[in-house]
This record gives C-alpha cells, sequence and structure tokens, in this order.
C-alpha cells in the first residue's frame, strides 16, 4: 500500500486501485467535497506525475482519454482546486509523493496498461439521482430523465415554458463550461432538434446560465458527468473534435433544421401574442432563431 495524507486530501494505491478521498478542510472547494471518494482503477490512468515546487508541490494524476466521464463533461475546464486528480502536497511530504507516484508508474509498467483511448467509460461518475441548485435554475437527473425548474430570476421566455423535462434518449450530448466569476457559464442539452441552436444561454429553455455564485454552479458539472456517463461513449459516434475534449454531434438534415426553426418560431409568437413576451423580447428572440437559417 502507499499511501499520501494531506489537509487537501488522501491518495491510497493498492496495486490495482488509486482510492482519490477529498480532504475535509474548509480550503478544499466543494465540488470536491460532493463529488466524494473516487475509485481509480489502474487501467484508467496514463500517468502521475509529482511536481515540486518551493513551499507545495503537486500529485497530478493523467488518465486515458475517454476513460472518465467526468474528465469527458467537463472537457478540462474544472479549475485547479477543484479537480479530483490534483493533489496539493506540502514540501516536507515531497519524498511520500514522489514514491506514491513511482509506485503507480511501475505498476503501470508492469501491468502493460496502454495509453491509447479508451472504448468505454472505466469510472462510473456521480451517482443518481442527482439535483443542483444553480444561479438560473435546479437540474435534477434520475438517470432517465432531466428536469430543469427555473428560478424567479431566470429569463421571461424559459420562465413561460414552463419546466423543462428532457428524456436520456432524447439527448445528444451535454456541453459545459464553467461560470469563471469574470464570465457566465452554462450547461446546455443538446437533441436532435437543438443541434443547430443559435439561442443565447439566458434565453435557452435547454440551457442553464450560469451567473451567480461560482462556487455553487461549479455543482452543475456533477449533473453534466452523470449524464454524460450513461450517453453512448464517444467512440462510438461520429464528430469533428471540439476543444481537445468535446465533439459535436453529427447534424440531422438542413430539411429536419429548418423544420425545428420554424416550429420555435411559431412557439415565439404564440407566447407574444399571449403577452408573455414584449415586443422587444419577442424581436430579440426571433432574431436569434432566424441566424439559424444561415
Amino acid at each position: 500500500m502507499a499511501e499520501i495524507i494531506q489537509r487537501d486530501g488522501t491518495w491510497a494505491f493498492d496495486g490495482g486501485t488509486i482510492r482519490v478521498t477529498p480532504g475535509l478542510h474548509r480550503s478544499v472547494p466543494l465540488f470536491r467535497q460532493t463529488y466524494g471518494e473516487i475509485s481509480v482503477p489502474l487501467e484508467a490512468v496514463s500517468d502521475v506525475v509529482y511536481e515540486p515546487e518551493r513551499k507545495r508541490g503537486r500529485l497530478r494524476m493523467r488518465l486515458r482519454e475517454g476513460a472518465d466521464p467526468l474528465l469527458q463533461a467537463t472537457g478540462g475546464r474544472l479549475p485547479d482546486p477543484a479537480d479530483p486528480y490534483r493533489l496539493t502536497v506540502d514540501a516536507d511530504r515531497g519524498g511520500v509523493a514522489e514514491y506514491v507516484a513511482e509506485e503507480i508508474r511501475q505498476a503501470l509498467l508492469l501491468d502493460r496498461i496502454p495509453k491509447e483511448p479508451t472504448t468505454s467509460y472505466l469510472l462510473p461518475g456521480p451517482p443518481v439521482p442527482v439535483s443542483v441548485r444553480s444561479s438560473d435554475g435546479t437540474v435534477s437527473f434520475d438517470g432517465t430523465q432531466l428536469r430543469i425548474d427555473w428560478a424567479d430570476s431566470s429569463d421571461r421566455v424559459k420562465r413561460a415554458t414552463g419546466p423543462r423535462i428532457i428524456a436520456l434518449g432524447d439527448l445528444v450530448q451535454v456541453e459545459w463550461l464553467p461560470n469563471s466569476g469574470f464570465e457566465d457559464g452554462f450547461l446546455r442539452f443538446v437533441t436532435p432538434e437543438t443541434v443547430f441552436s443559435k439561442l443565447p444561454p439566458e434565453r435557452d429553455p435547454y440551457t442553464l446560465d450560469l451567473w451567480g455564485s461560482v462556487r455553487r454552479d461549479l455543482l452543475t458539472a456533477l449533473v453534466a458527468t452523470a449524464v454524460t456517463a450513461r450517453l453512448p461513449h464517444p467512440s462510438t459516434r461520429t464528430g469533428v473534435g471540439d476543444g481537445g475534449d468535446r465533439r459535436r454531434a453529427v447534424a440531422p438534415g438542413q430539411a429536419d433544421h429548418h423544420d425545428v426553426l420554424l416550429r420555435r418560431l411559431r412557439e415565439l409568437g404564440e407566447l407574444h401574442r399571449d403577452g408573455v413576451l414584449t415586443d422587444e423580447e419577442f424581436a430579440m428572440t426571433k432574431a436569434a432563431v432566424l441566424r439559424g437559417f444561415g
């Protein structure tokens, strides 16, 4: 057993699995504490390195592409402190950290673990049901369907459409971008009908606009990961890479695309006639939809 215990968390390696446990100190981000302990099978690991620094060093675990739904869903966009595969190490424990890294590297060699991408997820992702309250509303996932309940502060267009319920079988992929505090983030659920959507996150009824508490909004990655883990593995889909880790779905035909946009325009027209949308709101949203015909 190779183990290192730090305020930031604990890594324990038994020869076949690396158990990553977040620390309980208040400095440990809420996301890592909520995600909880992760058992990483050796076959999911590409490499482990220790990066020493003057005051504190870091252990970093690199996983094989396609092995982890968390990395697939977040596309490497998790802030460093929230990354569960990164452990801050006190300078006087650098020797222990290097020993743990070396033990894992030796096991990778002895077991001849390949570095090539995997064809299935080797980690399960977070358990379901999972529910997260964000700045734009509450999103829940029970393993078979998603539900979005909009907040009072959500855009009128979203609140007018009511709760959004999406079956897992209707999803193509999930797109997630964190709220950095300087720029808004989003959690978008892509279906065959919305793959061409040009609506901004604040007006898209299939998207949570993340603009509030960075600490709280980061938890939406839990839902993104839980859904991603239950969608077809990216190795089974055809698409063009986006940002290295995210892949775009194959687009439906142009005729289908136009039908979707026309239906959306009819829905907007009904909301406008019913007085839900003001003239200005209708004009802005209609213009966004019309851009999709280009």
